[in-house]
């Protein structure tokens, strides 16, 4: 604590985060475990770029978008998890106030472009199973780097809306956050002054970060739906769903987890909980990511198998 410019009012310049438990004989195995995982992230999500860069077949939109959702998973469990071992490591975790409003400005920018990245990649399936013929032209190189410089763009706002509010608000103890990460609804709980400002700015986010997206995959998939039902064959519909049920899992973790953490704000007591959703959010649905898209797909299994193997891809 720092004293404040107005008289023996104290201002927090360090926030003491109590981490995912306090007791000192599960730390290891909590270390233990999130290492393995974030290991097992890195290493997944790399494979999934490797596969996409050598093999031929993977060099179409789809998969340009999923590489950058990979990217975009690196980074969001990077930003939270090696902070997190290294509190663990050393028992305690005391992070300045300017780190902390870091963490949560790259997390928030990282997560941001996850969500519209998946609108994008829902906008990439309804023009290749709807509108096939001018599929190639409607998804060109231009327009999937402006896509993806768009979802940049918003999430870049929606960030530093987020993190220049909650620089505004006044800290002066207590200090400690109930949570693994600087995050909003843990930070809000420790303000001395009033957050309804931010709490709105949050709902606005939410609109923009979560509901129109949600709806834009929602409108969408239902289109791709009709499309779908009008196939005749079962082997033609099958093949339209392998390319879209990969996605839709990913959307419904990302954004149940999601709504669940940023839509319960003045839940004090929910914060355990929180943890939990936390887990979700920056280290489960990134692990899980590769898996979902290679699970039922043979040219991203086949090209993985050349990656770990060392051989050359068909000409």
């Amino acid at each position: 604590m720092e004293p404040g410019a107005w008289g023996n009012r104290t201002t927090v310049t360090v926030f003491i985060l109590l981490g995912l438990t306090e007791n000192i004989n599960l730390q290891p195995i909590f270390f233990a475990v999130f290492l393995f995982a974030y290991a097992v992230t890195v290493g997944g999500n790399v494979s999934i770029l490797a596969a996409i860069f050598v093999e031929p077949k993977l060099h179409t939109p789809m998969y340009y978008f999923l590489g950058s959702l990979s990217l975009l998973d690196i980074g969001c469990i990077t930003v939270t998890v090696p902070p997190m071992l290294a509190c663990l490591l050393a028992h305690q975790c005391a992070v300045p106030y300017a780190a902390c409003i870091a963490q949560l400005f790259f997390f928030h920018l990282l997560a941001g472009v996850d969500c519209h990245l998946l609108t994008a990649m829902a906008y990439d399936r309804y023009l290749a199973i709807c509108q096939p013929l001018t599929y190639s032209a409607r998804m060109s190189r231009a327009v999937q780097g402006g896509l993806l410089c768009t979802c940049g763009t918003i999430s870049l706002a929606n960030a530093l809306t987020h993190t220049v509010a909650v620089s505004t608000l006044d800290f002066c103890g207590p200090n400690v956050v109930n949570h693994f990460y600087c995050d909003l609804p843990p930070l809000f709980q420790l303000s001395c002054s009033s957050v309804r400002l931010n709490g709105q700015l949050l709902f606005v986010g939410a609109t923009f970060m979560g509901a129109i997206p949600m709806l834009l995959i929602s409108v969408s998939y239902a289109h791709v739906g009709a499309a779908v039902l009008r196939i005749g064959s079962a082997a033609g519909r099958r093949k339209a769903l392998s390319t879209c049920g990969s996605h839709l899992t990913v959307v419904c973790i990302f954004y149940g987890t999601g709504f669940f953490s940023y839509m319960r704000l003045g839940s004090v007591s929910a914060s355990d909980k929180d943890k939990g959703i936390g887990i979700f959010n920056t280290v489960i649905s990134p692990m899980l990511n590769p898996v979902i898209y290679s699970l039922r797909n043979p040219d991203v299994q086949g090209a993985l198998k050349r990656v770990l193997t060392g051989k050359r891809p068909p000409e």
